[in-house]
């Protein structure tokens, strides 16, 4: 995929370090700018100011979960309007997904993720 997604902004959103940057690694050769952010207040406060084209979302985050996060930006910036979100959590249920899918997400993928299925998901959410 290499600068397949030049020009295009990613902000990934994880609480575990080791997360961030093994996502941010796996991106690096996209020639896209990548961004992080480590709670769920940072997440919309940059989503504003920056305008990603794709947020990769965890779930489980501090201060704000990534349902309310996901829930803020799709009241500011319906789907299509808005960045593309990709949903990443560690939980296998259900519910989660669906409730997910109701507040608007593009794309869930459940930890652990093999890197290169998000690549494939970014690649075809940001060429679409």
């Amino acid at each position: 995929m290499e600068q397949k997604l030049a020009g295009k902004k990613i902000l990934v959103v994880d609480d575990d370090p080791d997360i961030l940057a093994a996502i941010t690694t796996g991106l690096a050769d996209t020639g896209a700018t990548i961004e992080t952010a480590a709670d769920g207040n940072s997440a919309v406060a940059q989503v504003e100011t920056s305008t990603p084209d794709l947020v990769i979302l965890d779930i489980m985050l501090p201060q704000k979960s990534g349902f309310l996060v996901l829930e803020q930006l799709r009241q500011k910036m319906p789907r299509g309007e808005g960045p593309r979100v990709v949903m990443i959590t560690g939980n296998q249920g259900h519910r989660h997904r669906q409730y997910a899918e109701a507040l608007g997400v593009d794309e869930y993928l459940n930890k652990p993720f093999r890197m290169e299925r998000l690549l494939e998901v970014t690649e075809n959410l940001l060429s679409s």
